[in-house]
């Protein structure tokens, strides 16, 4: 099974110059490779493949006066930029995913290089082509053989780098019995509510640094273009977006780890993210809950140990029918969090959990459909097992 590692690095001088050197290379190879692209598809109505058509001219270009100093970097960096690039047209190109058209990658952006060839990786340093071994912060012991490794250096000046092994163990097999499943409902005031009952509060990250971020973002503004002070005040807002990104990150791995720890199947509904953000007086703090990035995490972590993520319809009513008996109302307002069930006369229903639990229900419906074998607690109600859309 393939696993990847991501670990700190701290190169000397003269190895960030050199890294900072062959990013740009990097970048170079991938900026120009789309402008020939997009040129050429503008004047001639041609298209060209980054990685059938142009990979191949680098290669070129290195015994070229113009362009001989690409050969002082990793080839196969240089050839994955074309490779990366291919795959950005090809997702831009793909109905299902609703990609963007590639843009050029910036010079203060994130950047990134890949390696698969003359890579070592030790103890405390690891070792990549055209360089001398690095210092590095192996925080666990990486065990398997090596496939690649991914440079990157993040908008603060930080310098990572993601190791890729396979450590020869099997991906663990599907579980065909399922004992415990959880259904889970996103929301803002409480982030998770889980059909036990549990609520998760909502950090709220972004609303906590908002100050700090205003006051950083008006002293970057103030400065002149081109300036040192500039410069300095660009990486003072970007550590503080960095310390944000971190917190949320932090918090949803330890909140993703332990739902799927403590079940076999996780259930969610699948979110439309990009409709709901339309909604301006809400579109902040989406944002800032993430829950397609839970969504992501809560994926791979039960894949990594056999267990199931179901994702229901996102136009499944689970706020609006009653989970102890089906019951659908017409109308479910945000304003109101608790409500009566004129079908089972059942009072005081809070309306997170019961969506919860509605979840819960449906995932269990779906994974028997799928050939699994469900004995949750709580199983499914007698009645209204499946409920209409909303």
């Amino acid at each position: 099974m393939l696993k990847a590692t991501k670990v700190r690095l701290y190169p000397t001088p003269e190895q960030a110059a050199f890294l900072n050197a062959q990013f740009g290379a990097v970048r170079f190879a991938y900026n120009k490779a789309l402008h020939i692209i997009s040129t050429q598809y503008k004047r001639h109505g041609t298209k060209l493949r980054a990685k059938k058509d142009l990979k191949p001219l680098l290669a070129v270009a290195k015994k070229s006066r113009k362009y001989h100093w690409l050969k002082d970097f990793d080839s196969m960096a240089l050839q994955q930029a074309c490779i990366n690039l291919d795959r950005a047209f090809q997702n831009f190109f793909n109905p299902q995913l609703k990609a963007r058209y590639p843009k050029f990658k910036r010079k203060h952006g994130k950047q990134s290089s890949y390696h698969c060839t003359g890579i070592k990786v030790g103890e405390n340093w690891i070792k990549v082509p055209k360089l001398t071994p690095m210092k590095a912060r192996t925080h666990r012991e990486i065990t398997g053989t090596l496939k690649s490794i991914t440079l990157t250096r993040t908008t603060t000046g930080k310098y990572y780098a993601s190791v890729l092994v396979e450590d020869g163990v099997e991906a663990p097999a599907p579980l065909q019995t399922v004992d415990t499943v959880l259904g889970v409902d996103m929301g803002l005031t409480h982030l998770a509510i889980d059909s036990t009952g549990r609520k998760v509060a909502n950090p709220r990250f972004l609303k906590r640094a908002r100050t700090n971020l205003r006051r950083k973002q008006k002293a970057l503004s103030r400065c002149q273009k081109g300036s040192k002070r500039r410069a300095k005040a660009r990486i003072k807002l970007a550590k503080a977006h960095e310390r944000l990104a971190n917190a949320r990150a932090d918090f949803q791995h330890k909140l993703s780890r332990q739902f799927i720890d403590d079940n076999q199947a996780v259930v969610v509904e699948t979110l439309n993210v990009k409709n709901l953000l339309k909604n301006r007086k809400l579109a902040k703090h989406i944002a800032d809950a993430s829950w397609y990035s839970l969504i992501q995490k809560l994926a791979y972590k039960a894949e990594a140990q056999g267990k199931h993520l179901v994702k229901i319809d996102q136009w499944f009513a689970s706020t609006k029918t009653c989970a102890g008996c089906g019951h659908k109302v017409e109308q479910m307002p945000l304003t109101v969090r608790t409500w009566d069930c004129p079908g089972c006369a059942t009072q005081g229903i809070d309306r997170d959990i019961n969506a919860a639990l509605n979840i819960k229900h449906q995932g269990i419906i779906q994974l028997k459909a799928e050939g699994l074998s469900v004995s949750a607690h709580g199983g499914l109600r007698k009645t209204g097992t499946s409920s209409a859309a909303a």
